[in-house]
């Protein structure tokens, strides 16, 4: 089994930047797609970004966010710089073999980023 688990949220301004994490568990890794969610308030959890070997992104933050993973500390984390309040949400990190499969695979429980104006 995989398990997951996110830090780095926190309240930050708009316009500022924000480094999230997730270590997983596991020596397996690096077969593993990694990937991060998002769930604002009353809407739907929506993707974000995800690595394979290639780096995925939302439209919504192209540009602004980048995803890294660092297999050797189990680790994936989430760049996000010039932070808006719409990117207002809680994050969730998600593992799985394939991207497609990626919202149904592990999942942390996530981590608070409240963006203030």
């Amino acid at each position: 089994q995989v398990q997951l688990v996110e830090s780095g949220g926190g309240l930050v301004q708009a316009g500022g930047s924000l480094r999230l994490s997730c270590v997983a568990s596991g020596r397996t890794f690096s077969t593993y797609v990694m990937g991060w969610f998002r769930q604002a308030p009353g809407k739907e959890r929506e993707f974000v970004a995800a690595a394979d070997g290639s780096q995925y992104y939302a439209d919504s933050v192209k540009d602004r966010f980048t995803i890294s993973r660092d297999n050797a500390k189990n680790t994936v984390y989430l760049q996000m710089n010039s932070l808006k309040p719409e990117d207002t949400a809680v994050y969730y990190c998600a593992a799985d073999w394939t991207i497609p499969t990626l919202e149904s695979g592990y999942w942390g429980q996530g981590t608070q980023v409240p963006v203030s104006s």
